[in-house]
């Protein structure tokens, strides 16, 4: 009887087309005509459009398949941002799409998309796709309570449009006319600067709860506020992005952390609620009066990297957000009589797994991130040969550049950090006879070691270790 029923459905679809039945919640819409949108009123021209993106859409289109740049590129390009990625969307299904190029290959499984590649650039090309229906197959799953688990149900571009999250997101480019297609009013939204959820906000996030966390990230980066239709439910289903897959968490917090907005980014999830379930260490550094100064030190230091256009460590980020919490729990294992260097790296162990239960970042981050810490205390030897021996160490970098940003926290444990960031800023810069007065001579005479070169490495030369 199910399989009959669906043959039914198939069929209707066949005869009527699939802009026949209803929107995300079942209700019955009609089909939206596109707001076409010409060059002399938008200002977007083809030749702000990556070239790889260009021979996508012309190829497509050479073939009779509608092609289009789609989405945050679109939007990045109206507000005058550079986009970082062009992704297209196109009514040509994932095999068509890779028998028309010699370097593609599908991928996911949830949602199928096609990577083109061109050289080292990689454009990712989606096929139009319809919104879910009440029954499920091997193309389409969808949980009890409305996630969807499996969508590879492809449509058309009305129905492209209406599945996208904000209308911001659901904007169509075509490089061919040099025309904007909007279908749900997206360019008078970012020209407004408003978020808004395309549907019915609370069954699009139950759809998929990682919109949720996207909501405040678009918030943040673009400088956007979120309508309050669609910001109402977002308390309320929050919990639910305890179902989704740790590792879809990480990489949208990486995203988050790593858009050069951090600093507004880590408010907005707080703001929502959103960062219990994922950065729960948040309300303890965020609401210690002497531990916030030290995560904001972090945070805009990280922000002004990407913003300068140079590269930021997730390890380094992590390593600060979990900081004080290291701290603590190397002070537990002391006392619960550990030797201090076997009480730091237990500490280091137990903080990371406590950690990776609600965000689950790689393991091969672990060794910067311990590196970085067990390092903080070698600053404070300041004779004999251990100067020159951690100048000679491979993370001297993001050791240093962690304690200088030590330096802002008020917590009275961090107070000397200031003191020692500005001793190994001078020794660092020093020549030989330099260094030698600032070496710190031990009451028991201890002798100066012999005269090393100078390093030449800058900050900006291994900068990418650091924040």
């Amino acid at each position: 009887m199910r399989e009959r029923t669906r043959m039914i459905r198939r069929f209707i679809r066949k005869v009527l087309g699939r802009t026949g039945f209803g929107g995300f919640d079942g209700t019955r819409h009609p089909q939206h005509e596109p707001r076409i949108i010409p060059h002399a009123q938008h200002g977007i021209s083809r030749d702000d459009i990556h070239p790889c993106a260009l021979k996508v859409t012309r190829t497509l289109r050479a073939e009779g398949y509608a092609a289009f740049v789609v989405g945050g590129a679109v939007r990045d390009l109206l507000l005058k941002r550079e986009p970082k990625d062009f992704d297209i969307a196109t009514d040509a299904t994932p095999d068509q799409v890779r028998a028309l190029f010699r370097r593609a290959r599908a991928i996911g499984r949830r949602f199928q998309i096609v990577h083109v590649y061109c050289g080292a650039d990689t454009i990712e090309v989606t096929t139009f796709r319809a919104p879910p229906e009440a029954d499920a197959d091997a193309l389409h799953q969808q949980a009890a309570d409305g996630m969807l688990l499996r969508d590879n149900v492809f449509g058309n571009q009305v129905e492209d449009a209406a599945r996208r999250d904000f209308t911001v997101n659901a904007l169509y480019y075509d490089p061919h006319d040099e025309t904007i297609w909007d279908y749900h009013e997206g360019v008078a939204d970012a020209k407004k600067r408003v978020l808004r959820m395309i549907g019915d906000p609370a069954t699009r996030f139950r759809e998929d709860p990682v919109r949720m966390l996207r909501a405040a990230r678009f918030s943040a980066k673009l400088g956007f506020h979120i309508e309050a239709a669609t910001r109402a439910p977002i308390a309320q289903l929050a919990p639910m992005l305890e179902r989704i897959p740790s590792a879809r968490i990480y990489d949208e917090m990486m995203k988050l952390l790593l858009s050069g907005h951090a600093e507004r980014g880590v408010h907005q999830l707080r703001a929502e609620g959103l960062h219990h379930g994922i950065l729960p260490i948040l309300d303890s550094v965020l609401d210690n009066p002497d531990h916030k100064p030290f995560i904001h030190a972090i945070l805009h230091d990280t922000d002004r990297r990407i913003q300068d256009g140079r590269s930021a460590s997730p390890a380094f980020m992590l390593a600060g957000l979990l900081w004080f919490a290291f701290k603590v729990e190397w002070q537990a294992q002391k006392a619960a009589g550990l030797p201090d260097s076997a009480a730091a790296y237990e500490a280091m162990d137990i903080i990371l797994e406590q950690q990776r239960k609600w965000l689950a970042f790689p393991r091969r981050l672990d060794p910067m991130i311990k590196e970085i810490w067990a390092l903080q205390p070698r600053f404070e030897f300041r004779n004999g040969a251990r100067p020159f021996r951690l100048l000679d160490h491979p993370r001297w970098r993001a050791g240093y550049d962690f304690l200088c940003l030590r330096g802002h926290s008020t917590d009275p444990d961090e107070v000397a950090a200031t003191e020692l960031a500005d001793w190994w800023t001078r020794f660092e810069a020093a020549d030989d006879a330099e260094r030698d007065t600032l070496l710190v001579t031990h009451a028991s005479g201890e002798h100066k070691p012999r005269r090393r070169r100078k390093r030449t490495n800058t900050p900006e030369a291994t900068g990418d270790e650091g924040a």
